[in-house]
């Protein structure tokens, strides 16, 4: 069975905590950062899969975020969350290994269901 760890990576605390409450009630183990050093730190102790990242962060964007993420463990599924759609071109998130991008104001239902997807994904090719 899947470790059910989710990493929420939001620059804004608010919608750290927001993601973090709203899917512990999904019965996920939630960690949150708030910059990308905080994340790695993070997946340096931990193993973690499933990801939900803004891609406006300091540091370094969240495209960048993802892709040194992806190098560390090809595995992970992240998903890029911004509000700031115009600046990030949907295929720069592909290319960098997101599996899916939503726009701020997300609702709440997509998260779950993203996450749940991820989830089987990744029990679909712990099978096989």
């Amino acid at each position: 069975m899947i470790d059910k760890t989710i990493l929420v990576v939001d620059d804004e605390e608010s919608i750290c905590l927001l993601l973090k409450s709203a899917l512990s009630t999904k019965g996920y183990s939630v960690f949150t950062a708030e910059t990308p050093s905080e994340a790695l730190d993070i997946l340096e102790k931990h193993t973690v899969l499933v990801m939900f990242i803004d891609l406006n962060l300091p540091e370094m964007t969240g495209v960048e975020l993802c892709g040194e993420i992806i190098k560390r463990n090809p595995l992970t599924i992240a998903y890029a969350i911004t509000g700031y759609a115009s600046h990030f071109e949907l295929a720069e998130c592909k290319s960098a290994g997101f599996e899916d991008y939503f726009k701020k104001p997300v609702r709440l239902l997509d998260i779950f269901n993203a996450a749940e997807a991820a989830f089987l994904k990744l029990e679909r090719w712990k099978k096989n």
